[in-house]
Parts: structure tokens; C-alpha cells; sequence
């Protein structure tokens, strides 16, 4: 048996949060490092895992599988595949820099936030690399416990139901998810034994019929677009966004909306594709009013962090674009974008705590002005944040979004056209805010400090990764292509007759009403062959 590297991943912030729960609370330096090392460990071990991935060959790899509760096919089934990878890398790297960041601001129970961040860490990893459906139920939910203390208890006077909202929206979602996976185990029974695992579920889906495709679809798609948010699935995100501490914030958008993207790469269209072929073009359409509705209402923000947050609503929804459109070269763009999103709006929240903190708390645009004087620094890394928030070539944001509407163009050209348009809008907003913030006169006689060294060595990786994504895609897209072409091939196949038996059944029914007979097959699109 090869070494348990995927489970080790997966529970060594929990082990890091086991050990600190038994540290007395004002050990607080200690308990503080462990948890640093902890994280740490887990991107140390997520960077051997990227070089040691073979990527030519693609699939799951590094499986390991056990029986979990047998009596009722429930197995601890955990794989990587590129797709994965990226995700994994991305938690990794993003967690140690969650707990550095606030090493001064959080003073107040230390030891219960280095454990709720620690357990997120685990709950997260664990839904991108769960096989099975009850164990990636498990993490799934074990992610909203962790958030939802970090914000109540570490945000703003007003966190709390913000944090409410956040929990009772994503537990709703979740319970139309979880009625699917039973549902999916005793259809499963007839077509081979019931069972829970994903990679037999996905052999089973000639099997299913349509009718039994559709709603089975709709329940996940509404798990996983309250999560992300997909529009208009979002009303819980601005004050969970504004109102949590920056940690909060940062750990919401770079990673807990990955989870949802995530899951409708990996779950709702490989195991439903004939009702994800039927839904695709509503599914785009929701994704473009995203894309449009989040850079629209962040033009109309005065409040930094919320213009930062509906900023993060549009570049999701062009994600989702990408994913939706299921061509190779949008998929790849969309998994390589979700990394720089992360990233991104990682640095934006931060860059904007920072501001915000030497303004005593302010964060309109009405309360500064002028800053490239005082803090030359932070002006200059928060307009290399910017200009890869308007993807200019060269970093990341451009890669990522380039390969979306490329990919996009060659299957909905419509849609991708749309989609590019959207990006003059958040070239406008971005460009307009950092315009405001550090170049216009200043409007405040508050005196702003630069950043400190250990700052701007906390956002320097940040920009170090920007650059390298924009420059030399290729390690990343190399480890992607393999795993994200057999998506797309299974997917592909199998979305054609989805149409084609819509498009058959439509036909037969308006062709009985006039006692004509019906083809023999059609091709996708409805003409004869």
C-alpha cells in the first residue's frame, strides 16, 4: 500500500487544531506557530504533490480507498486529478498567509481562531479531494460551522447576521444536495448495487433517463450556486463579505467559492450530463447576468470592501461562464482562473484592511485621496492588484480570462462576445477606485503610515505568483489538460444525446398530435440524419 499522502493532507490542520486545543489560551505565540506550521506543512506537502503529479497521464492519482461504513456503500474514497491539484495548491499557499495576516489585528481568542481556521482548512481540502458522496457531504458541511464563528465572533458589531444568513443560505442549498445523494443510492441499486462512489455513479449514468437526470441536477446546481454565489443566488455575500473580519473575507472568496465551482466541474455535469446539456444555456445566462450585475453595482460603491466584493461577484460569474460553456480550452481557463481569482482577491482585501486600517476603521472613497504620497508602497502592489484584476497581459487575471472567452467563443459565440465586453466594466470601476484612493487630491488630514516590512513581505508572494501565472502558465496548465480533456470527452458525448433525446421527445409529441410518425434519431439541434 503507497503512503497515505491524500489523508495526511487532509487531517494535518486538523491534528494542528487537536494540538492546540490542548494549549492553554495564553500561550498565545505558540499557539499561533503551531498553527502556522501546521498550514505551512500542508502547502509544503501540496508543492511535492504538484512536482510528483504526472500530468500527461492525467486521471486520479494518489487514490486511496477503504471501506467506511460498508452496510450502506459508504466508502473513505479521496483522488487527485490536475483539477484538484490547482485547488489544493491554492488552499495551501492562501491559509498560512489567513494566519499571518492578522497576527496583531486578532488579539481576542486566539486559540478558538487558529482552530476554527485550522478545521476550514481541513473541510476544505477535503471536498476537493472526496470520491465519495457522504464523505464530500461531510466536508461540505463541515465548512459552514468554522466560517460561521469566524465571522460572528470576529467581524463587525453587525457579523451576526451576517453570519446567520451565510449559514441558514448555504444549509438550504445543501439540503436539496443531500436529498440527490440518497436519491442517486437507491437509484443506483437496480443499474449495479447502491452505492455512494462517485467514479461508479459516473459508469452508471447511461442508465438514467432524463426525467430522473433533472431533478437530480437541480439539486446540486442549487447547492453549488448558493455557494459560489451564482446570481441571483448572492444576497447572502455583501454582508457576509463586508461584515466578517478581513480573514473572514479572504477565506470566503479565495476558497469557499471555489468549493462551488468545483462542484459542478466535478459532480453536477459528469453525473447528470444529458440535464446539464439542457440547462447549460440558462446556466450561461445566470453566469453573464453575474458578470454584468457585480460590475455594475461595484461602480456604484463607495465603500472599499464591498466594492471589492461585488467585484469578486463578477469575476466568478465569468468562471462559471467558462465552466459552463465545457470546451476544453474555457475549462482549463475557468480552473486556472478560480487560482487567480483567489489570489487576487486575496490581495485586493488585504490591500484595502490595510488602508482601512490607518483610517481608523473608514473605508469610503470620500475619506482618502492622495495616498500615492504617504504610502508609495502599498500604491504601487495595490496597482499591480488592479491591473491583474483587469487582466492586463502579462499577469495572471489575463491568462485565466483570455482561454474562458476563446474557449467560450468556439461553442457560444454570443456569450462569449458579452463576456468580453463586461471586462471595459471592471476596467472602469478598478481603474476608478485606485484613481480615487492614491491620485486625487487627498481628503482626509489623517496621516497614513506606508507599509511595514512584515506587510509588504506578507503581499510580496502574492505578486511573485501573479507574475509567474501571467508569464509561464504552462506548469500549471500542463498538470490541467489531461484532467480537464476527459471531463470534456465524457461530457461531450453524452451532452448530445441529452439533446438528442429532448429533441426527439419533443418531436414525437407534436408529430402523435397530428398522427404523423416520429425519426428514428435526430442529431443535436433537431435535423434528420
Amino acid at each position: 500500500m503507497s503512503f497515505p499522502i491524500l489523508s495526511l493532507i487532509v487531517f494535518l490542520p486538523a491534528a494542528g487544531a487537536l494540538l492546540i486545543g490542548l494549549l492553554d489560551r495564553g500561550q498565545e505565540r505558540l499557539i499561533r506557530t503551531v498553527a502556522l506550521v501546521a498550514s505551512l506543512s500542508v502547502f509544503a506537502l501540496a508543492v511535492v504533490l504538484f512536482f510528483a503529479y504526472d500530468g500527461a497521464r492525467g486521471g486520479m492519482q494518489f487514490v486511496e480507498q477503504a471501506p467506511w461504513v460498508p452496510q450502506l456503500g459508504i466508502g473513505y474514497h479521496l483522488g487527485l486529478d490536475g483539477i484538484s491539484l490547482l485547488l489544493l495548491l491554492l488552499t495551501g499557499f492562501i491559509v498560512p498567509l489567513a494566519l499571518l495576516a492578522p497576527w496583531e489585528a486578532i488579539t481576542e481568542r486566539v486559540k478558538t481562531f487558529s482552530i476554527m481556521v485550522l478545521l476550514l482548512e481541513t473541510a476544505v481540502i477535503g471536498v476537493f479531494l472526496s470520491l465519495d458522496l457522504v464523505l464530500f457531504y461531510v466536508f461540505w458541511e463541515s465548512m459552514l460551522i468554522p466560517m460561521y464563528f469566524i465571522i460572528g465572533i470576529w467581524g463587525t458589531p453587525k457579523a451576526g447576521p451576517a453570519a446567520l444568513k451565510f449559514l441558514l443560505y448555504t444549509m438550504a442549498g445543501s439540503v436539496f444536495m443531500l436529498i440527490a445523494i440518497i436519491a442517486l443510492y437507491f437509484l443506483s441499486g437496480p443499474l449495479g448495487g447502491r452505492s455512494f462512489d462517485l467514479i461508479t455513479l459516473q459508469n452508471l449514468t447511461p442508465g438514467w433517463s432524463l426525467a430522473l437526470q433533472v431533478p437530480l441536477f437541480l439539486a446540486f446546481t442549487i447547492a453549488f450556486a448558493v455557494k459560489v454565489p451564482l446570481w441571483p443566488f448572492h444576497s447572502w455575500l455583501p454582508a457576509a463579505y463586508t461584515e466578517a473580519p478581513t480573514t473572514g473575507t479572504v477565506l470566503l472568496a479565495a476558497l469557499l467559492s471555489k468549493a462551488g465551482i468545483y462542484g459542478f466541474i466535478r459532480f453536477a455535469y459528469p453525473l447528470f450530463p444529458q440535464a446539464a446539456a439542457l440547462f447549460t444555456p440558462w446556466l450561461m445566462g445566470l453566469a453573464l447576468i453575474g458578470v454584468i450585475y457585480g460590475a455594475l453595482v461595484a461602480a456604484a460603491q463607495r465603500d472599499l470592501k464591498r466594492l471589492v466584493a461585488y467585484s469578486s461577484i463578477s469575476h466568478l460569474g465569468l468562471v462559471l461562464l467558462g465552466v459552463f460553456a465545457l470546451s476544453p480550452i474555457s475549462l482549463s481557463g475557468s480552473t486556472l482562473q478560480m487560482v487567480n481569482h483567489g489570489i487576487i482577491v486575496a490581495a485586493l482585501f488585504w490591500a484595502v484592511a490595510a488602508i482601512s486600517g490607518r483610517a481608523g476603521g473608514a473605508r469610503t472613497l470620500d475619506d482618502f485621496g492622495g495616498l500615492m504620497r504617504p504610502m508609495p508602497r502599498l500604491a504601487a502592489l495595490f496597482t499591480v492588484f488592479m491591473l491583474a484584476a483587469i487582466a492586463l497581459p502579462g499577469t495572471n487575471g489575463f491568462v485565466g480570462e483570455f482561454m474562458i472567452l476563446l474557449g467560450t467563443f468556439t461553442q457560444h459565440r454570443v456569450y462569449a462576445i458579452i463576456g468580453a465586453a463586461t471586462v471595459i466594466l471592471t476596467a472602469i470601476y478598478m481603474l476608478w477606485m485606485t484613481q480615487r484612493v492614491f491620485h486625487e487630491e487627498p481628503r482626509s488630514q489623517k496621516h497614513f503610515a506606508d507599509l511595514r516590512p512584515r506587510e509588504v513581505a506578507l503581499l510580496i508572494p502574492l505578486v511573485l505568483v501573479i507574475f509567474w501565472i501571467g508569464i509561464y502558465p504552462k506548469p500549471f496548465l500542463g498538470r490541467l489538460n489531461s484532467s480537464v480533456q476527459q471531463i470534456v470527452r465524457q461530457s461531450s458525448v453524452q451532452v448530445q444525446t441529452g439533446y438528442d433525446l429532448l429533441r426527439s421527445q419533443v418531436y414525437r409529441l407534436t408529430r402523435s398530435q397530428v398522427n404523423g410518425p416520429a425519426p428514428a434519431n435526430l442529431r443535436p439541434g433537431g435535423r434528420p440524419r
